[in-house]
């Protein structure tokens, strides 16, 4: 009988594009997750299939490190195994069967999802135990070395520690975590514009060798520690990275201040900012995701909106007045259709819990 592990996917309020460079985040797990059947079998082989890919990976647990992989759906998981043996963790052959509600390629944190919830499957299974931080890092880190995308930490630590009804104010630089509880008289709505993205092509990389460039010119450690007089100094490209990941912290913080006061004008109009400069200043958006903020900003009950994840793609935020929501999908939908000609999904969220085993009566959730 093989166990059952999920892990959930995420929304981020805002702080977009600042964890790979040291800042702060505000990111919830939400109740869309990625789950993992991982049944025993004889011998070294681990089979992996996935009911979101045709194909499936199997790899041998005492081959050599398997090389660099990109375009693969896998590649984050064989490296996710390979580094829990390399941490001392005795692994055993096995097949894992994944599915996923949290949509590929919609800036809501898919990958992180399945490869948290396999690392965690894997260490339960082997007996073994990490704490739910350093298993966030060993993620990030199979991420980095075996698909080559440089993300961040916020994804895997929030799929990790995830807490129902609360979001996470975190400090990327130190890894310690604020949560602060979601005001019930608001509503996050989650605006797809089924536009897909991939991490791995390029431009996300470039963004963030950019900013490295850019922090290494002004002599701090990251630009997280760079100030708005500093931006001056830098050429017109490396400047308008910076002043986004600048004044995106001062968001964040602005932020849990809005939040905790559930002032929600001020929080909606903050939304709004972050929109415009992941536009502006980091060029991440698109036509698609510039006009699903256009639309949801008109929609009566909505304070403000923003594109979510990596960029070129995906999803917007909106926040929302609780007694609009149905209103504000209808609307939404039906403007950007129009638009567009593209059928958006649009559904509210919650905050949710992180990654777990699976009890038997809630299998058919």
């Amino acid at each position: 009988m093989p166990r059952l592990f999920r892990a959930p996917g995420r929304i981020n309020l805002i702080g977009e594009h600042t964890d790979y460079n040291q800042g702060w985040v505000m990111p919830a797990a939400i109740d869309l997750a990625a789950r993992a059947a991982i049944a025993p079998q004889t011998g070294r082989r681990v089979v992996i299939r996935s009911a979101q890919y045709e194909d499936a990976a199997v790899f041998d647990l005492d081959a050599a490190d398997p090389p660099i992989m990109p375009s693969h759906w896998s590649s984050d998981l064989r490296g996710v195994a390979r580094l829990l043996q390399r941490a001392g963790v005795e692994l055993e052959g096995c097949e894992i069967m994944l599915d996923s509600e949290v949509p590929i390629g919609a800036g809501l944190s898919s990958s992180a999802a399945v490869a948290v919830a396999v690392a965690f499957g894997l260490l339960a299974s082997s007996s073994a135990s990490l704490g739910l931080t350093e298993l966030a890092l060993l993620c990030q880190r199979a991420s980095h070395e075996f698909s080559g995308t440089r993300c961040g930490i916020m994804d895997f630590y929030i799929a990790c520690h995830g807490r129902p009804g609360e979001l996470a104010m975190l400090d990327t630089r130190s890894l310690e975590a604020r949560w602060l509880p979601w005001p019930r008289n608001a509503s996050l709505v989650v605006c797809d514009t089924k536009v897909r993205h991939d991490n791995a092509s390029g431009e996300y990389n470039l963004r963030r060798e950019q900013c490295e460039r850019a922090a290494r010119q002004l002599g701090v450690p990251s630009l997280r520690d760079a100030g708005a007089g500093d931006i001056s100094r830098l050429e017109p490209v490396l400047a308008a990275r910076a002043r986004h990941v600048v004044s995106e912290n001062q968001r964040v913080v602005d932020a849990a201040a809005a939040v905790t006061e559930s002032d929600f004008a001020a929080l909606g109009e903050l939304l709004n900012a972050s929109h415009r400069s992941l536009r502006d200043d980091y060029e991440v958006s698109c036509a698609e995701l510039d006009r699903m903020v256009e639309v949801c900003n008109r929609q009566l009950g909505v304070y403000g909106a923003r594109m979510m994840g990596g960029g070129f793609g995906g999803c917007v935020l909106a926040l929302v007045a609780p007694e609009c929501v149905p209103d504000v999908r209808g609307g939404v939908a039906r403007d950007y259709a129009e638009a567009t000609g593209l059928q958006p999904a649009i559904w509210e969220c919650h905050p949710a819990g992180g990654v777990r085993e699976m009890e038997e009566n809630d299998v058919a959730r």
